[in-house]
């Protein structure tokens, strides 16, 4: 845990939450740990990174109206740009996770690292209150907007849809191919396939979230 706090730039007074922001339902609901899972930690963290990214915007674009504020905020605390400080941080690591989602190689999985991300914010707020929550936020995952840069592009489907166009081919088809966990917290599995017979799958917390992911993982196999 010491090395994880250096990391997050953050000691925290009661490590117990740090370890509940860790702990997977998959991990949680297997026996005999029985243990709280970052769920509920998950929820609050994304309130708080929607709070202080919406705070920046504000400050930073005065006069950018509502909805360019909106998709902005989108892009700055997608999954996507949420599972790249997960990467940074090493998270996939120090995740306690279920025996089936080892197997099911859920440490690499995009939605749990993001997801988990949420859950340290929500950590590090309770712990620390909402200035030390704020300044993981700034450093970790407002860095680049703060200096005056604007994300990435993020979405993969429209990125997906014109790079087909340019090379000529029929335009990829979306399926939800799969749909596990209760109504509350459900996972899809998004299936894109593409003229020739080739497909990618993503995975994501909703179905558009999986079909971004999908479109992600086609664009990968498409450039590389």
């Amino acid at each position: 845990m010491e090395q994880l706090e250096q990391r997050l730039g953050y000691t925290f007074r009661d490590r117990a939450y740090l370890e509940t922001a860790l702990t997977h339902s998959s991990y949680a609901n297997e026996q005999p740990h029985k243990s709280a899972s970052n769920e509920r930690l998950e929820f609050l963290g994304d309130a708080v990174l929607g709070f202080c990214a919406a705070k920046t915007i504000c400050r930073l674009y005065p006069d950018m109206p509502e909805g360019g504020m909106t998709r902005l905020r989108s892009e700055l605390v997608c999954e996507a740009s949420l599972y790249q400080v997960a990467q940074a941080l090493d998270l996939g690591s120090y995740i306690h996770l279920g025996k089936n989602e080892i197997y099911n190689g859920g440490r690499e999985r995009h939605s749990i690292q993001a997801d988990c991300v949420e859950a340290i914010i929500a950590a590090i707020y309770l712990d620390g209150g909402l200035e030390s929550a704020e300044r993981f936020i700034n450093e970790r995952i407002l860095k680049d907007v703060r200096a005056g840069h604007r994300p990435a592009r993020t979405d993969f489907k429209t990125q997906l849809q014109e790079l087909l166009q340019q090379a000529g081919g029929a335009a990829p088809v979306y399926s939800i191919v799969d749909e596990q966990g209760p109504d509350h917290n459900k996972t899809f599995t998004a299936r894109v396939a593409l003229h020739g017979g080739a497909e990618a799958r993503g995975v994501g917390k909703s179905k558009k979230e999986a079909e971004q992911a999908a479109a992600r993982a086609a664009l990968e196999k498409l450039q590389n």
